[in-house]
């Protein structure tokens, strides 16, 4: 168009796509244009944004501009496409130093109704104060006599990423490498300085960055270019280009290295050893040069990727620590950083972490890589380069970010989508002898003094402590209020709950555009699915175009176990390619799979199944690799499952405490995973093995497991090896392999013998004796904040499968627990769960400041249903979005993983067909019959909270002594 101008057109054959990058004249914005055959669509725009302080303006103002604006003033316009949207993606985030505002679909409409509604949010937002109050913090106060507190959604979500001590590293790690810049602050916002945000700071922070003369938009997927223009020029043309500082100041580099010692909040009765970490960083130098952009990354993965990687070997081999912490080499800020360090370290021992780490850096420069290794990662990256598997993330959206790395810095963003030359280039520098990683050690690494040490030691009075200064301080503050200001106070936490409270109007919610069900498909998208025996095992093969890549998954039956092995079977499957094999070590067999194939991966798989309340629970082994790597996927595949060798005590006390470690790391971020987990536990076998698997039983499981090693490794190893003897059965496995008819009949010979190879035994099932559960359980672990859920087996109270759950859930989602677990409570999220095929129902809450009020509202959900006065646009709206979960977007592997996965769990292609049909005809009785379905839960559900010692002992207190049992966790 006329109004743009052609910076740059280039054709990326990497990415089969024809890339244009333009400015907007009168505006002054970019944009970054991707046209190919992806339907997919993708859609970014992205403004830098550089703090001042740790009041989280930038994070809060990510959260408010998404809550009406000038074209669509409903209350919340990011939650209605929530409801009645195909997407594929669709958030916000921000980073240190810009923010982000992302979607994608495939439905072509949906699509431009998504960017319509994000670019009226970004720079027409209605943002007026209870937004602010809403989103980030406010004081509260209900009645004169109650204690003043802060509420507030960034405000609570913070607090749960401060309660993690991983997050706290993290944090200080930014802060003592970029002492002289704003990364030193965090933009995702500090609780104890949240509230120091005022409205008149909040307001300028948008007027200053939210301007197309500081924004970087970006297209990409199959729809028109042309109109990609014409839709951004109604909205830029109405812009002058002004001139914005949005670049982030270079961090002038160090004379020297470092050291520093800070606390983190552990939870603990007294301080323990063995409890502390410590990090060594380093900042790198700015580069524009592509070919050291991709020999950096290639060498972070050379020294950490895996388990065999020299310098993550040296320090897990050292003992001196459980786990492997630090990210290596990060480029989400201006000035690139490198982190690798040690969890679970005695105070005593950093020192010698620090040593270790450029002990091992300067034998590598010295001594050389091994050539494997080198070829191992080469081989890794360039076939994640050409696979472009991005999972269920947007394609799109991945290439996106990749060039905001770039763009963001003023560099060109289209260069940084090449990798064909680079890697080329790399290639041929390695095998023509030259010791290009090692120089980049010496050049980065060594020879760099802009590196710190960070030791974060456990201090179990740093919670309390903190939690007393913020209620010191909220006493002071409305100690010296007047009655007058008081009143005002409570007058206007009652004002903001009314507007919380208050539905938009008919008339707001009809400016926003919505799909009607006559743009959905009617009928579930099928995946070709061939059902045959090779060599006496099930198999199916997945006819899909997959770019000559074979994707395999072979399951094993966990059925063959006894009960009392069960808990062995997470460390069992982390020895399959963790302990190495009868002709390689583990170093070795791990630089093989690197070098040979595109990857192999051994996880366990527990759902319940259609037709029984008995679980489906597999071992299974996915590998995949191109055609000419079929051959040796195969090979290594066969040595695993026949050679692996479990008789290594070292090694296997290694992986434990690593898993310790990380399940203990991962209770604070995932808290309600593990809540809902331990309250489906109660229900139905697979919930109960899951338990055992990946729970918090596990977790307990995993910690007696370390002594148990010091005490009787030939007892543990004795276990080990009868679970290889029962689950290696191809009696009792069944083989999936999505791949193009052509190239699979070329490998089904292959197949075949290889499955003929497997041992062959008799296939008998266990039974298990489930054991229960305490009624209503607590567990605490050092947070300020908590993760609380409620549950039932609708299927023991009468409730028959009927696929308008689904919708009803999506409403429930999107309007009442989100007004009042997330905008009326302060949590960070609320949601239910809901399996069709066990009828398993709950209710969870995530980093949530509430506990009993929480339930209460989980309670009240029923009323709401039964007495729900729902129009039919809002029902129109829930079954889009409901249909927008089920079709979710999928690459080839996934599909044909999916229908593996809906084979052996029962699922027919007539039970898919079914349960669309009956979310496209939901109606309101479906709604409020559901609603008497949830009455159960109000006096038979089940409690599971993981949360702050002060809220479980409250919440007890308040329910007349011991509701919850307690158990302490951390």
């Amino acid at each position: 168009m006329q109004s743009f101008t052609l910076l740059q057109e280039t054709e990326v054959p990497e990415l089969n796509t024809l890339v244009r990058l333009y400015r907007h004249d009168k505006s002054g914005a970019q944009v970054l244009s991707l046209m190919n055959e992806d339907e997919n669509k993708s859609f970014g725009i992205a403004f830098r944004t550089i703090a001042e302080d740790s009041t989280g303006v930038a994070h809060i103002l990510e959260h408010a501009v998404l809550n009406g604006s000038r074209k669509f003033p409903v209350k919340e316009p990011f939650v209605e496409l929530i409801k009645g949207s195909l997407n594929t993606f669709l958030n916000a985030m921000t980073s240190s130093d810009k923010t982000i505002y992302p979607v994608a679909s495939t439905n072509l409409k949906d699509f431009y109704n998504l960017v319509d509604v994000y670019m009226d949010a970004v720079f027409y937002p209605l943002i007026p104060p209870h937004i602010l109050e809403q989103e980030g913090w406010h004081y509260e106060l209900e009645a004169p006599d109650l204690p003043l507190e802060y509420k507030g959604v960034v405000f609570n979500e913070m607090k749960g990423a401060y309660s993690s001590p991983e997050n706290r590293l993290s944090d200080y790690i930014q802060q003592t490498l970029f002492p002289d810049n704003a990364y030193s602050f965090d933009t995702g916002g500090d609780p104890r300085v949240i509230p120091d945000l005022t409205y008149e700071q909040f307001k300028e922070f948008h007027k200053r960055y939210y301007h197309p003369s500081n924004a970087l938009i970006y297209f990409y997927g199959d729809d028109d270019p042309e109109e990609r223009l014409r839709f951004l020029e109604g909205y830029l043309n109405e812009f002058d280009a002004v001139e914005i500082d949005g670049d982030m100041p270079l961090q002038p580099y160090f004379d020297e290295p470092r050291r520093y010692t800070f606390k983190y909040p552990s939870g603990e009765e007294a301080e323990s050893q063995n409890k502390c970490m410590v990090s060594v960083n380093w900042v790198l130098p700015e580069t524009e040069d592509l070919l050291e952009v991709f020999a950096g990354d290639i060498l972070s993965d050379i020294l950490l990727a895996n388990q065999a990687a020299p310098l993550r070997k040296a320090l897990i081999d050292s003992g001196l620590g459980e786990k492997l912490i630090g990210s290596g080499l990060s480029d989400y800020t201006r000035q690139p950083t490198f982190s690798v360090g040690l969890k679970g370290i005695d105070a005593g021992s950093s020192p010698q972490v620090e040593a270790l780490v450029l002990d091992t850096l300067t034998e590598l420069v010295e001594g050389g890589i091994d050539r494997e290794t080198v070829e191992a990662s080469l081989n890794s990256i360039e076939f994640s380069l050409r696979e472009n598997n991005t999972g269920s993330f947007p394609r799109g959206l991945m290439h996106f970010f990749i060039a905001l790395n770039f763009w963001s810095y003023g560099r060109d963003p289209v260069e940084a989508l090449f990798f064909e030359k680079p890697m080329k280039q790399i290639r041929e520098r390695v095998e023509a002898g030259e010791p290009l990683f090692e120089n980049l050690i010496k050049r980065l690494l060594l020879d760099n003094n802009h590196r710190t040490t960070v030791l974060v030691e456990p201090d179990p009075e740093m919670d309390a402590r903190e939690e007393a200064a913020e209620r010191e301080k909220l006493n002071r503050i409305k100690a010296g209020w007047t009655p007058e200001e008081i009143d005002k106070i409570v007058e206007r936490t009652s004002q903001l709950r009314k507007i919380q409270e208050t539905p938009d109007s008919p008339e707001a919610l009809a400016t926003l555009p919505f799909l009607a069900l006559d743009d959905l498909e009617k009928e579930t998208k099928k995946v070709p699915k061939e059902e045959l025996t090779l060599s006496g095992t099930p198999a199916l093969h997945h006819d899909l175009f997959t770019n000559g890549i074979v994707y395999l998954d072979l399951a094993f039956d966990l059925h063959s176990l006894p009960q009392d092995l069960l808990p062995y079977v997470p460390m069992f499957t982390r020895c399959l390619l963790g302990m190495g094999t009868e002709k390689e070590d583990f170093v070795k067999l791990t630089r093989r799979i690197g070098r040979k194939i595109g990857g192999l991966y051994a996880s366990s798989f527990v759902s319940p199944e259609v037709t029984s309340r008995e679980a489906v629970a597999k071992l299974f082994m996915r590998g995949k690799g191109t055609m000419a790597q079929a051959k040796d996927l195969l090979e290594i595949l066969h040595d695993v499952l026949h050679t692996v060798r479990l008789d290594n005590p070292e090694r296997f006390r290694q992986m434990v405490l690593e898993s310790k470690a990380a399940k203990e790391s991962s209770l604070v971020w995932s808290g309600h995973s593990y809540a809902n987990a331990r309250l489906r536990a109660h229900f139905n076998e697979a919930y109960w093995l899951n338990e055992q698997l990946s729970g918090l039983n596990s977790l307990f499981f995993i910690r007696n497991l370390a002594d148990e090693l010091e005490k009787d490794w030939p007892g543990v190893l004795a276990k080990l090896e009868t679970i290889r003897e029962l689950v290696f059965n191809r009696n009792a496995a069944i083989l999936s392999v999505t791949l193009d008819q052509e190239n699979w009949a070329e490998l089904e010979p292959e197949i075949a013998a290889f499955l003929g190879g497997l041992p062959a035994g008799e296939n008998s099932t266990q039974k298990w004796d489930r054991s229960a559960f305490p009624k209503n359980e607590g567990f605490t672990i050092p947070a300020q904040v908590n993760y609380v859920t409620k549950g039932a087996n609708l299927f023991d109270h009468g409730y028959v499968s009927h696929g308008s759950a689904f919708v009803i859930n999506k409403y429930l989602y999107t309007t009442y627990l989100w007004e009042k677990i997330r905008v009326q409570g302060g949590a960070y999220g609320g949601m239910v769960a809901w399996d069709r095929i066990a009828g398993v129902y709950s209710f969870v809450s995530y980093r949530d400041p509430n506990l009993v009020r929480t339930l209460k509202n989980f309670d009240n959900t029923a009323e709401f249903l039964k007495h729900l006065d729902l129009s039919q646009d809002e029902l129109t709206k829930s079954i889009i979005g409901t249909i927008g979960d089920v079709d979710g977007y999928q690459l080839p592997d996934a599909k044909g993983h999916g229908s593996f996965v809906r084979h052996i769990t029962g699922i027919t292609e007539e039970n898919r067909q079914q349960l669309r049909d009956e979310i496209l005809s939901t109606t309101v009785d479906d709604f409020k019959a559901f609603g008497r379905a949830l009455e159960s839960l109000q006096e038979d559900g089940q409690i599971v909270v993981i949360g702050s010692t002060e809220a479980i002992r409250e919440a007890n207190e308040s329910q007349g002594g011991d509701w919850l049992s307690v158990q302490r966790v951390l």
